[in-house]
């Protein structure tokens, strides 16, 4: 007996993909503890940021659900989530007006910033709408061209981090660049883990990520490094004086890390989802005890 198709809210809320939203609130988190460390916390600001960022992440996951499907890389064996057009829950055309819908939103939430920060938030929120189209749409897509964990680092990491600590403060604290990079490399090895699961499957779609052009061993040794940086670049800020020393508060998240570099190295197919899901929350964990480190040394 199959079960029942669902209902048209459920499945917009599947298409978003809800337990992604973290990955797009944690790097807010740390630009605005940036931003509260240089004095210059605003909290309708920050919301803004905050509700921007889950909005393109949703656009994000509209798109790639669409065009990933168009591209042969979403198919019955899938081993990740459930996507809905290709599960037959709804049209291409139906997602892409649903994306349409998500990127304008973002856009007034955009508008709002730019009264307040300035010009720049318009460039930033272009750019950000064009990358999150062109990961797995266009001519050139990033994610199938290797090129995903820079798009992540850059946007995820400097853009979402900076980018808060802007609209806040009204200029880029030298404090957010590193605190961006290592946010950053926390929010690749995300993509990471999806990409080691997914070899396979995107060798045979053509999608030619950094996993499947250098194999697996090399995505494992990748993901190790990029969430060693996510602690020793705050680790090092603390050493150059950079940051208060309450910053090595984040040291507490690393255990999490151990089980995740286990599984990623041991197992195989669906059950790294699980590791996926824990990489998501290592990395909230991290921007929460990172932000927490930041805001103890004081301003406000």
């Amino acid at each position: 007996m199959t079960a029942p198709a669902p209902g048209a809210l459920e499945t917009w809320v599947l298409a978003a993909r809800p337990k992604t939203l973290p990955a797009a609130l944690a790097p807010v988190l740390v630009g605005t503890a940036v931003a509260w460390s240089v004095g210059g916390f605003r909290a309708g600001p920050a919301v803004a940021a905050a509700l921007g960022a889950l909005l393109l992440q949703v656009g994000a996951n509209l798109a790639n659900d669409v065009y990933d499907f168009e591209r042969g890389a979403d198919r019955e064996d899938r081993t990740g989530p459930l996507r809905v057009t290709q599960a037959g829950l709804l049209t291409p055309e139906q997602v892409r007006r649903g994306m349409a819908a998500v990127f304008g939103a973002s856009m007034v939430v955009g508008i709002y910033l730019t009264a307040i920060a300035g010009w720049q938030v318009i460039a930033i929120g272009l750019a950000a709408i064009g990358a999150a189209i062109a990961y797995t749409g266009g001519p050139w897509p990033l994610g199938y061209n290797g090129l995903g964990e820079l798009f992540v680092l850059i946007f995820f990491g400097f853009v979402a981090v900076c980018g808060t600590a802007f609209v806040q403060a009204g200029a880029v604290p030298p404090s957010a660049w590193p605190a961006g990079f290592a946010a950053g490399c926390l929010a690749s090895a995300i993509l990471v883990v999806n990409n080691v699961r997914d070899i396979e499957q995107d060798r045979q779609a053509g999608k030619r990520t950094l996993q499947v052009r250098f194999g697996r061993a090399w995505g494992v040794g990748e993901y190790v490094a990029l969430v060693a940086l996510g602690f020793l670049v705050p680790v090092a800020t603390v050493l150059a004086a950079n940051q208060p020393p309450t910053v090595l508060l984040v040291l507490a998240a690393a255990p999490l890390a151990i089980p995740l570099f286990r599984s990623l190295r041991n197992e195989r197919g669906p059950v790294l989802n699980r590791t996926l899901a824990g990489t998501a929350r290592l990395f909230l964990v991290w921007s929460l005890l990172f932000s927490a480190g930041i805001m103890m040394g004081g301003r406000g």
